[in-house]
């Protein structure tokens, strides 16, 4: 369940970055490249923030 919020939450950065770089300005590509730099690092140490966010948030409620 964390997983597909993870691949859900990650792909609404993703695009809402790449609005941001069209009507705004093209410096958010950037933050599209923090996301997928993040993915990237997850499949090799199994470790992401996020998800430590995402556990820490359903434990409150």
């Amino acid at each position: 369940m964390i997983e597909r919020k993870l691949r859900g939450i990650a792909g609404v950065f993703v695009l809402i970055s790449l609005l941001l770089a069209h009507f705004v300005h093209p410096g958010w590509l950037w933050f599209t490249a923090f996301v997928g730099a993040n993915l990237l690092q997850s499949a090799f140490t199994n470790w992401c923030p996020m998800i430590s966010i995402l556990k820490k948030a359903e434990c409150k409620s």
